[in-house]
C-alpha cells in the first residue's frame, strides 16, 4: 500500500477554508508534506470544495500537494470517512501517478469524484481557491 496521498482542496496546507480545518490539522500531524504536485484530471467547483474527475486530455492538470503518511491504514480510514466512503458513492479512493514540481513521479492515493459534473463550473486553472 502506497504511503502517499495527493490532496487538492480543503486538505491542502495552503487552504484557507474553514471547512476541513480540523482534518487538515490532523493530516499535518499524521503525515509529512512532500510538496507541490500535479495530476492528470479536471477540477470542478462543488461550492464549498472542489472535486477531481478523470480526464484523458494531456492539458487537463489539477494542482495540489503530496503527503507521506506515517500510518496509511489508520489515516486513510478516517480520510475515507471524511470523504464519505463507503457511506456515499460520490468519491472513490484510487492509486494514481502524480508529478512533483521536481518532475519526479510518485504513486499516491487520491480521492476522485464519481458524480455528474454536467452542471458544475469547471476550475480551468486546475487550482482551487477557498471562497471563505
Amino acid at each position: 500500500m502506497t504511503p502517499n496521498l495527493f490532496v487538492y482542496g480543503t486538505l491542502m496546507s495552503t487552504a484557507a477554508s474553514k471547512l476541513g480545518r480540523g482534518m487538515r490539522a490532523r493530516l499535518q500531524q499524521e503525515a509529512r508534506l512532500i510538496g507541490a504536485a500535479m495530476i492528470q484530471g479536471r477540477l470542478y467547483d462543488l461550492g464549498r470544495y472542489p472535486v477531481l474527475v478523470a480526464s484523458d486530455g494531456a492539458a487537463d492538470v489539477v494542482h495540489g500537494e503530496v503527503y507521506a503518511i506515517a500510518d496509511p491504514s489508520a489515516t486513510l480510514s478516517w480520510l475515507d470517512d471524511y470523504e464519505g466512503i463507503p457511506a456515499s458513492d460520490e468519491f472513490q479512493r484510487i492509486e494514481s501517478k502524480v508529478r512533483l514540481v521536481s518532475h519526479d513521479e510518485l504513486v499516491t492515493w487520491v480521492y476522485r469524484y464519481q458524480g455528474s459534473v454536467i452542471v458544475l463550473p469547471r476550475i480551468a486553472s486546475g487550482r482551487w481557491q477557498a471562497k471563505g
